[in-house]
């Protein structure tokens, strides 16, 4: 079939899923941006899954759907909706008032099926289901002030600068949208209260280092000019996107881990690779095995105390 209410059956691993609609536009083109269909979407994310899935599987996600693309109304999805076919893995966590029972994803025909039902962005918890309150990825987030890069090329020096101080690894990845995040892997020896509470206190000493440059501040009008450095994320039930994941802007960006010589690059901007082209940038492989180097928080939280002072 042909047309809006075209229908396509793609295979990913050993099911085939059925994908409708498949002309639908979800990012519509204009003002330099290229228009992106549903299709185009499912194609990136079946092609993206080898390097997606090491990121996803295992872990809680909270889904961000477009039903009729970037122009139409969005929503944030926790809860995994009764229809959804059963091969698909669901995890049930504690809320404060009940439980919600969560997506995973472990496979490309997961990731398939949620691009067909429109999920441009997918977010993921920092732990994973089997070990759900001890984090293994702890996320700074860099967020400037305005719309400028060199403002989160700085931050990300200094940040970087500070983790190796510390002796921990860490991987910037761009967010597709306006800064950059940090990654540092964790052993998942540490409750959430504990991540938190470290990812405070380096951003803390970061902005006591350069006060007119960066600030902790979480309301807008409290930052001024200064790059937020958010820490945020570090909490149960909190979210990050995943990496190679799409984000919800015209031009269909992508969430892209870096080296951090890449970081360097003056061409460089939150949303330098797309759904054209950030599957080849993934073959280079960027964070090389630096995921599976998890660290204990003890020895650089001693070292960070130390520089506090």
């Amino acid at each position: 079939m042909t047309g809006d209410d075209a229908t396509r059956k793609v295979r990913a691993g050993r099911r085939t899923v059925e994908v409708k609609r498949v002309d639908k536009v979800l990012f519509p083109g204009g003002g330099g941006a290229k228009e992106y269909t549903k299709g185009d979407l499912v194609d990136y994310y079946r092609s993206a899954a080898a390097f997606m899935l090491p990121h996803l599987r295992g872990r809680p996600l909270m889904l961000e759907r477009y039903p009729d693309g970037l122009d139409g109304q969005k929503f944030m999805q926790k809860n995994t909706p009764e229809h959804y076919p059963d091969w698909i893995t669901r995890v049930e966590l504690p809320k404060e008032d009940g439980t919600v029972c969560h997506t995973v994803c472990d496979d490309t025909a997961t990731l398939v099926y949620l691009a067909d039902q429109a999920c441009l962005t997918l977010h993921r918890f920092l732990s994973r289901t089997d070990d759900i309150d001890r984090p293994d990825r702890l996320v700074f987030d860099l967020d400037p002030a305005e719309d400028s890069f060199a403002q989160v090329r700085d931050a990300a020096g200094l940040l970087g600068e500070l983790l190796d101080e510390l002796g921990l690894p860490s991987a910037p990845m761009t967010t597709g949208s306006r800064g950059l995040h940090i990654v540092v892997p964790l052993d998942a020896h540490h409750d959430f209260d504990e991540v938190r509470e470290f990812a405070k206190d380096v951003a803390g000493l970061l902005e006591s280092a350069h006060p007119d440059r960066l600030t902790t501040a979480a309301r807008k009008k409290d930052r001024g000019d200064r790059l937020y450095l958010d820490v945020q994320r570090n909490a149960y039930a909190q979210t990050a996107v995943v990496p190679y994941t799409v984000r919800a802007r015209p031009g269909a960006p992508v969430a892209t881990p870096l080296t951090w010589a890449e970081v360097d690059d003056p061409d460089l901007d939150a949303r330098r690779w797309s759904i054209a082209d950030a599957v080849e940038h993934a073959r280079t492989n960027p964070w090389s095995g630096l995921m599976d180097r998890g660290r204990a928080l003890g020895p650089a939280r001693r070292r960070l105390d130390a520089l506090r002072g």
